[in-house]
């Protein structure tokens, strides 16, 4: 079925990607080229939910947050217990995983089951606020790496965009060095989460269920702090809680980071069709079913934003019809391992950081860069 955020529009010239020519309406109707992708998708059942899988995978984080619960509640004051605050941080993120899901309809045939399941478990559980999240990577699906309309390349601790990235005093240091700051800036990644969830409850009153995403948040907010810090005291409680968040912010982060940073920029007045905007922004990354696990299916980027409603479980089923469409177009797929996109990002930061003019000296880079 076709994707919910196909919104961009066509021009009939065509775009030059490296040696390769995508092909615009005049010559090859790429808008048809994704209808018949997308066509072939429906006709082979992959757009189908996968309720009992999700209820499976729901069923076992239960039980590994109740396992996880038990062990804070029966060890005891020991150090043992930071490992047990590591546990909370990886769960905590395969939750994160579970709401992403639900929030793009994967899970229940009803929206409205799917949006509640997300605003819950978001809000309850990851502490992360359904509405500032979907309002953002909405945003982020309909123009992934378009500059001024993508969020998640605005400019903040880190510079993406390589005309923003002359900065002077304490942040002109950090943006000089941001490729190798970049794993310890994510250990702060939870608290930005968390921060940005509070505030955008507290200020937007327009958003939908307002009450019930602050209830929901300040009860995460203030309840597992305070188990943890009456079970295990202060001293421990408090590091208990610091490498909770730590390892949060940095699994969270560093599934979703490696999937468009240091892929192409589009300016932002860019017309080019949905299929090459979202293949040619998206980077895969590559590892089998450990690295399915642990990235929550976010490691097949290219599909899951040609197909947002697709569940996870089959986004590896589709790609082989995906990758052969793109070869058949010329249009460029792109998979790394995961140590090399890290590697890929952190060049990429330095190099903008350091104010290169092409980052990665890219082809495509350069082609979709304003002049």
């Amino acid at each position: 079925m076709p994707s919910p955020y196909e919104t961009s529009q066509l021009e009939s010239t065509p775009t030059t990607t490296g040696r390769r020519t995508v092909k615009q309406p005049g010559e090859n109707p790429q808008v048809s080229d994704f209808f018949e992708l997308s066509r072939k998708v429906k006709d082979a059942g992959l757009m189908q939910r996968r309720v009992g899988r999700y209820i499976t995978r729901m069923i076992f984080l239960g039980l590994a947050l109740a396992g996880a619960f038990t062990l804070l509640f029966t060890l005891g004051d020991t150090y043992w217990q930071l490992a047990v605050a590591a546990l909370f941080g990886v769960l905590f993120t395969q939750a994160g995983f579970l709401t992403h899901d639900a929030a793009h309809q994967q899970i229940f045939s009803s929206g409205k089951r799917n949006a509640w399941f997300s605003r819950i478990c978001g809000n309850l559980i990851v502490g992360l606020s359904y509405g500032w999240w979907t309002r953002k990577h909405g945003r982020h699906h309909a123009n992934p790496n378009t500059v001024g309309k993508d969020g998640d390349i605005a400019t903040g601790a880190l510079v993406f965009i390589p005309e923003e990235a002359e900065r002077t005093g304490f942040m002109g240091w950090v943006t000089r060095r941001q490729g190798w700051l970049f794993f310890p800036l994510l250990c702060l990644f939870a608290l930005a989460l968390h921060y940005n969830s509070v505030k955008s409850v507290l200020q937007n009153r327009k958003l939908k269920h307002r009450r019930v995403e602050l209830a929901l948040l300040a009860f995460r907010f203030i309840s597992f702090p305070l188990l943890v810090l009456v079970v295990l005291g202060p001293g421990l409680g408090s590091a208990f809680m610091g490498v909770q968040l730590l390892v949060f912010g940095v699994y969270m982060g560093g599934s979703f980071a490696p999937n468009h940073k240091g892929m192409p920029l589009i300016p932002h007045d860019s017309k080019i069709d949905f299929l090459s905007r979202q293949v040619l922004t998206s980077r895969n990354i590559r590892g089998g079913k450990v690295v399915d696990w642990a990235m929550g299916g976010l490691n097949y980027q290219i599909e899951h934003h040609l197909f947002p409603r697709m569940p996870s479980a089959h986004l590896p089923l589709v790609q082989p019809m995906v990758r052969q469409h793109c070869e058949e177009r010329s249009i460029p797929y792109t998979e790394a391992g995961l140590i090399e996109s890290y590697a890929i990002v952190v060049k990429y930061l330095n190099r903008v950081g350091l104010g290169y003019a092409d980052p990665m000296e890219c082809p495509m880079v350069s082609e979709f860069r304003p002049r």
